[in-house]
């Protein structure tokens, strides 16, 4: 693949239906875009974008920086996250996380 750039903001993104069992409240969506990912799957490179709602989620080993939005992100065990835009969030493989989405949020990723 060659070198390339893509707006984070303006990026088309497909749905990412959502497992219900890890909706606590809301009516949240996922859309996303993998925009790389490494040929044996380990690394993968993204936009991802949710709305407003409660979700949980049990993490990748991930970083990632908010472009637009807000979201609370409880670690079990761990800190209290409060993320907006120009964050960057470090998630570690395994975290139980809780995601209170405040305002539609969109991020860029890197996992692995």
């Amino acid at each position: 693949m060659k070198s390339f750039s893509v707006g984070i903001a303006t990026a088309v993104l497909e749905p990412e239906p959502l497992d219900p069992g890890q909706i606590v409240s809301g009516s949240p969506e996922v859309t996303g875009k993998v925009l790389w990912q490494s040929p044996d799957g380990t690394r993968t490179r993204g936009i991802w974008q949710i709305t407003p709602g409660v979700v949980t989620d049990t993490e990748a080993d991930e970083m990632f920086v908010v472009v637009s939005g807000r979201a609370t992100v409880e670690v079990e065990g761990g800190p209290t996250l409060e993320l907006g835009p120009g964050d960057v969030c470090v998630l570690r493989e395994g975290d139980s996380t809780t995601w209170t989405v405040h305002e539609t949020l969109r991020k860029a990723y890197a996992i692995g």
